[in-house]
C-alpha cells in the first residue's frame, strides 16, 4: 500500500479516558480482560491496550462492547465524539498498530539507529531534521509518539526482536556528541535484553543484501508476515507472500553477514571506552 493521509488521528489523553471508561464499564460487569477478549473474540493484549490508551477503540468494537457491558451507546458516542488532532499517514497508523501486537519483528536500518532503540534525545534530533521542518507542537508530538513505541520493549510478554544495523548509523553526531554516547549506552543496555538480538554491519563488507534501504519484517499474533518498507518519498506495507519471501530472505542474508551479537556488543564497548 502506497503512503496516503489519513485524515486525523485521535488525541492520546482523550484515548486514555475512554479507555478508563471501557475498564469501568468492564469490570463492573464483571469481566476480566482475558474473559472479555474471549467473548469478543479478540486477543487479550487488544482489550488491555485500548483500556490503557495505546490503542483506538474503533466503532463496531465499541457498538459490540455497549450491547455487552449494557453501556447504553456510551462508548460508541465516546469513540464518534474523541477530540482529534493531525499526526500520522494512514500506512503509518497500520505499521503502529501491527507493531504493537506483533509477536516477532526483524528491523534493518542503514543510516540511523531504529527508532524501537531510539533515546528520546536522540528521536527528536532525527525529527529536526526533517525538511520542511516540524512545528514544535508537531515536532514534540512526534518524538513523544516515537519514545512511547518503546513499550513494547519492557511488555511482560515481549515479541521476539532481532536489528541489523549498517556500522556508520553509531558513528554520527546527530544531535551533538553527548547524545550520540547516551545513544550509544542505551543500544547497549538493550542489546541484554532477553529475547533481543542486535548486529552491526561492518563498513569492512565489500558488499551486503541491504544495499536496497531500509525495511522491517513483522509477524502478527495469527501468524500472517508482513513487510514495511520506508523511502525519500513514501512508505509501503507489503503483505503479498512472495515479495515478502524476498525481504525475509534478504534479511537472512543480512543476519549472515553481519557481525554476531556478542561481536557487537563488544564494539558498542570499545566506542564507549569500556574496554
Amino acid at each position: 500500500m502506497n503512503s496516503r493521509k489519513l485524515p486525523r488521528k485521535k488525541n492520546l489523553s482523550a484515548m486514555k479516558m475512554l479507555g478508563a471508561q471501557l475498564a469501568t464499564a468492564r469490570r463492573a460487569a464483571g469481566f476480566t480482560q482475558r474473559a472479555l477478549a474471549e467473548r469478543l473474540m479478540v486477543d487479550e493484549e487488544t482489550i488491555a491496550s485500548i483500556e490503557q490508551g495505546r490503542r483506538p477503540l474503533k466503532r463496531d468494537l465499541a457498538e459490540l462492547l455497549d450491547e455487552l457491558l449494557d453501556t447504553k451507546g456510551l462508548l460508541s458516542a465516546g469513540v464518534d465524539n474523541l477530540p482529534e488532532i493531525d499526526q500520522f499517514p494512514l500506512y503509518a497508523e497500520q505499521y503502529m498498530a501491527h507493531e504493537r501486537e506483533a509477536i516477532s519483528l526483524s528491523w534493518y536500518d542503514a543510516l540511523v539507529v531504529p527508532g524501537l532503540l531510539q533515546t528520546r534525545e536522540y528521536a527528536r534530533a532525527v525529527l529536526c531534521e526533517r525538511v520542511p521542518a516540524y512545528d514544535e507542537d508537531e515536532l514534540a508530538t512526534k518524538t513523544e509518539a516515537r519514545v512511547a513505541r518503546q513499550e513494547i520493549l519492557q511488555r511482560k510478554c515481549p515479541p521476539t526482536m532481532s536489528f541489523v544495523v549498517w556500522e556508520p548509523a553509531l558513528y554520527l553526531c546527530i544531535g551533538g556528541e553527548k547524545v550520540r554516547r547516551e545513544q550509544l549506552r542505551w543500544l547497549r543496555s538493550c542489546a541484554e535484553l532477553p529475547g533481543l538480538s542486535l548486529q552491526f554491519l561492518s563498513t569492512q563488507a565489500s558488499a551486503h543484501a541491504g544495499l536496497d534501504g531500509a525495511f522491517t519484517l513483522l509477524e502478527t499474533p495469527d501468524h500472517q508476515l508482513l513487510a514495511y518498507t520506508e523511502g525519500q518519498r513514501g512508505s509501503q506495507w507489503v503483505a503479498d507472500p512472495d515479495e515478502v519471501s524476498v525481504l525475509a530472505r534478504k534479511y537472512a542474508m543480512l543476519r549472515s553477514q553481519a557481525m554476531s551479537p556478542h561481536e557487537s556488543k563488544g564494539l558498542l564497548d570499545r566506542l564507549l571506552g569500556e574496554q
